[in-house]
């Protein structure tokens, strides 16, 4: 079991640095030229969403890798490594990314069931952020890290999102019907956060997932 959870964590890093290194690549020299802006172009034209967009994915490609190796024994062991990048996942998440997604999920025009699920996403992302770092301020550290794991699933939702539409894209009818964008987004934060739970409950008495 243990070597199936760490070839799952090594499979997770790749795919976390595909999407930083992508997004790095595709909106960092902040032209505003990227297809996905230009199909929001009057959310755009709004003055609203480009400082939520640009909030929210640097804050979540930081975030994601730093809370990623919060999972490894070896950082873990290292405690100001471990505080600091803590730190930065927590104001990662509850000053830029989360706030940035909100406003973001303003401008949703796939339907009401998609903007229902983006903002669920992102509303339990805050709590369970919040109650992880209230969680380590009061020294009740196993519960800190449950609530860590079901945060980071959440965060990982940008990954999984991704994947999705690729998939749909590539094997199925695309992502233009109504439909299948409700599937998508659900698709890409439930199963993550229910994984979480799994791994909750298979390491009740362990810290870590990777060596």
């Amino acid at each position: 079991m243990k070597v199936a959870v760490k070839l799952l964590w090594y499979l997770a890093f790749f795919w976390v640095l595909l999407l930083c290194a992508g997004t790095f690549l595709q909106y960092y020299d902040f032209k505003n030229d990227s297809h996905f802006l230009q199909l929001k172009e009057a959310a755009v034209k709004t003055g609203w969403y480009l400082p939520a967009f640009y909030c929210h994915i640097i804050g979540s490609s930081i975030i994601l890798m730093a809370g990623f190796f919060q999972f490894s024994k070896k950082v873990y062991n290292n405690k100001p490594l471990h505080k600091s990048l803590g730190k930065v996942y927590v104001f990662g998440v509850l000053f830029f990314a989360a706030p940035g997604a909100y406003i973001m999920t303003l401008f949703i025009d796939r339907g009401r069931w998609v903007f229902l699920s983006f903002l669920l996403q992102n509303t339990l992302w805050v709590i369970f952020t919040l109650s992880a770092w209230l969680l380590v301020k009061n020294k009740k550290i196993d519960d800190h890290i449950k609530m860590m794991r079901r945060s980071y699933a959440l965060a990982f939702g940008a990954v999984t999102l991704r994947f999705y539409i690729w998939a749909f894209t590539v094997f199925g009818n695309g992502v233009g019907f109504a439909n299948n964008y409700i599937i998508i987004s659900f698709l890409s934060w439930l199963p993550n956060l229910i994984l979480a739970e799994w791994i909750n409950y298979y390491y009740r008495k362990q810290v870590f997932i990777a060596g």
